[in-house]
This record gives structure tokens, C-alpha cells and sequence, in this order.
């Protein structure tokens, strides 16, 4: 069997979310060629060329489509509608299919909080999610959710779908992300972003469904016990961020709070391994990779009783309300106030939760949704 699969989130340097899902599941699914490689074959269409992809063999192929603005749909879409390459099914690790297909399709589904929290987009964002989402779900042959708590919003809010819908979930890097205490690694991110010994950190896209106001407003309140600690915000920029800049500066604590930016891929390990504690309140999460990363890293977790994010955490985090700030501070200080012994069972809680997750075991499960197209 001949698969297609759009490869543009895996083809980016600066990875965040569905990139990083792609990019690993391109890798791990390439890994495992030894199993697959007498009878599938892959073609990855970009825009670009490949740029920390897999080397290209007899089984495993790039086809660059040079373009722009609606790639998609002005490049893509004509290309594969004449098949020139013969593909037997296309795959998307995105919430986009090409709106015309010959072939079987698969798409796959990172989460439904748009529907649930439109104000917190773009208004363009929201239009093209809603609609272009539901239309990959559609014609999709299968769908691959994330997480079982997206595919549980995917069956409710598109009933047809219940029957079509399967679930992956992900992983993280455990070469990386482990109980090895690399201290030279993490002396040289601190000093490289400038952040003391003392440090709490949030790690991902600065952009309202992160809840990240919320947090501010609850470290206002966690540094009057305890003002030794800074908080580390950590993440590029995505949307309607500016007041987030504003809140801390009308809070008074912009000198507790260090705002990094984007973290390159070699420096989240240190930058992780460095923290007392690594919190993620969003009001809503796909799945929450860098919860996975942390806890495999031996660092406690503060993380939302919303979305997806129990699932992943299990037992092993503090779950908090992401509505409540009063709940996020106490959450917050009660880790900080805990002794070494309640600690490192926290932390031991943690790393056992991260171990029941894997790349790999993402592509082995991706790769039987793609043979079940037979």
C-alpha cells in the first residue's frame, strides 16, 4: 500500500504541538521500516525541502510542491487529485484534508476546544478550524484522536463520526527526558535565559487557552510566602498574548517573572529538569505533551482537571481547577511547602504515570488505523 501523508507541521524549525506530534510520528514510524517496509510505501509531500527528516530510501519519499498562502488547496489538492504518484490513501496529522480527494483519507484530530471557547480565538482561526475540521471529518475513511477525551468530544459534537473515530496517544522523548540530573545542562539554560536556582515553570504557546492570567494571578499570591521563587514563562508567542505582558506588569511582579520566549528543542531538557515544579493550568488540552516530558524528567506536575489533561497525569499531578486562582495558588504552594520524603513520592508517582507512554507505541497503533484501509 502507497500512502501520502502531508508533512509541513513535522517541516518547521520552531516545533510546538501538532509539529512536534508530527515530526515524531514521522521518525518513529520511519524507525520501524524493518516491519512495514515490504508493504507499505510513503510518499511526504512539502512545501519545502526536508529539513530534519528521515533519509529518503526506496520505501520512503519526499515530493516537494513549492507554494504558499492556501497550499493546500491551490497546490496539494490539483496535485493529488491526478495521482501521479499512485497513493492508495493520504493521511494529515492535522486538522486539514485537501477538500477534493481520489483516495481513501485519514485525518487526525488534536482537540475540539475551539468550539467550546471561540472568544479565545482569531476570528479567521475559528471559521477555518470549525468548518475545515469538520469537513476533514467527513470525508476522512478514519479519524485519529489524540486522546480518548477528544474523541468523546469528536462523537458528541459530530455523531456521524462514532464509528470512524480511533485513538493514539502520544508520547515523549524518553532520550531526553528522563531522571538523569544533567547538571551541566541545566547550569547552562539557566544561565543562557538568566533564571535562578529557585524556579516554577510553564512551558508552551503563550495564547489564551493556556490560562496563563490565571497563573499570573495566582503567583501574585504564592510569592508573598514564598519570594525567593521566580516563575518562568517559557514559550513563543501564538495569539492575544499582549495582556498577558500587561497583567503582570499591572500585578507588580514582573521582577518574579522571566519570560524566555521560544525554547529551543536542546534546551527544554535542562530547562525542565531545573524546575521545582512544572505547571500547565490550561482551560483545555488536546493532550499536554510537555506534562509527559516533565514527569518523566522526576519534576512534579501542577496541571487542569479540564480536557484531556487527567488522562494524561492520572494520579501522578495536582489537579487543580484552571478557573479557580485561589485553587491554583494552594495547589502551587503546597508542593513548595512539601518535605523531601512527600516530594519524591510525588515525584516517583510522576515518572511511573510518564512510562505507560511512548512514541512508538503512538506509530505501531497509526500505522494498523493505515492498514485497516485495506
Amino acid at each position: 500500500m502507497h500512502i501520502g501523508i502531508d508533512g509541513n507541521e513535522a517541516n518547521v524549525d520552531l516545533r510546538v504541538g501538532v509539529n512536534e506530534y508530527a515530526w515524531q510520528l514521522l521518525w518513529n514510524i520511519y524507525k520501524l521500516s524493518d516491519e512495514w517496509k515490504e508493504d507499505l510505501k510513503f510518499t511526504i509531500y512539502l512545501k519545502n525541502l526536508p529539513k530534519n527528516l528521515p533519509q529518503e530510501k526506496s520505501y520512503w519519499k519526499y515530493k516537494v510542491l513549492p507554494g504558499k498562502g492556501l497550499w493546500i488547496i491551490k497546490i496539494l489538492t490539483p496535485y493529488l487529485i491526478f495521482n501521479k504518484d499512485k497513493i492508495d490513501l493520504f493521511f494529515t496529522p492535522s486538522h486539514y484534508l485537501p477538500p477534493i480527494l481520489t483516495r481513501s483519507s485519514i485525518c487526525s484530530i488534536m482537540d475540539l476546544g475551539y468550539l467550546e471557547s471561540s472568544e479565545q480565538f482569531k476570528r479567521s482561526d475559528y471559521w477555518q478550524l470549525k468548518y475545515w475540521s469538520a469537513y476533514s471529518m467527513y470525508i476522512s475513511k478514519h479519524i485519529i484522536a489524540i486522546s480518548n477525551t477528544t474523541k468523546k468530544d469528536i462523537v458528541r459534537h459530530y455523531p456521524f463520526t462514532s464509528k470512524k473515530v480511533f485513538v493514539t496517544l502520544l508520547g515523549y522523548d524518553k532520550k531526553y527526558f528522563n531522571i538523569d540530573p544533567m547538571t551541566k545542562d541545566v547550569r547552562r539554560v539557566k544561565n543562557k535565559y538568566s533564571i535562578g536556582d529557585n524556579y516554577i515553570l510553564f512551558l508552551s504557546t503563550l495564547k489564551p487557552s493556556k490560562n496563563i492570567e490565571g497563573l499570573l494571578k495566582a503567583w501574585s499570591i504564592v510569592i508573598k510566602e514564598f519570594p525567593n521563587y521566580r516563575l518562568v514563562i517559557a514559550g513563543k508567542k501564538g495569539w492575544l498574548f499582549d495582556s498577558i505582558y500587561d497583567l503582570t506588569k499591572q500585578l507588580g511582579i514582573e521582577q518574579k517573572v522571566i519570560f524566555t520566549g521560544f525554547v529551543d528543542e536542546k534546551d527544554k531538557p535542562g530547562l525542565i529538569k531545573g524546575a521545582k515544579l512544572f505547571v500547565l493550568p490550561s482551560f483545555w488540552e488536546g493532550f499536554g505533551l510537555d506534562v509527559l516530558s516533565a514527569m518523566g524528567s522526576g519534576v512534579p506536575v501542577l496541571t487542569s482537571n479540564r480536557g484531556s489533561l487527567p488522562e494524561v497525569a492520572g494520579r501522578a499531578a495536582i489537579l487543580v481547577d484552571p478557573k479557580d486562582v485561589s485553587e491554583i495558588a494552594q495547589g502551587i504552594k503546597s508542593v513548595l511547602k512539601m518535605n523531601k520524603s512527600d516530594y519524591n513520592k510525588l515525584v516517583k508517582k510522576g515518572i511511573l504515570q510518564a512510562d505507560k507512554f511512548s512514541w512508538e507505541k503512538t506509530a505501531r497503533e497509526t500505522i494498523e488505523i493505515f492498514n485497516n484501509n485495506e
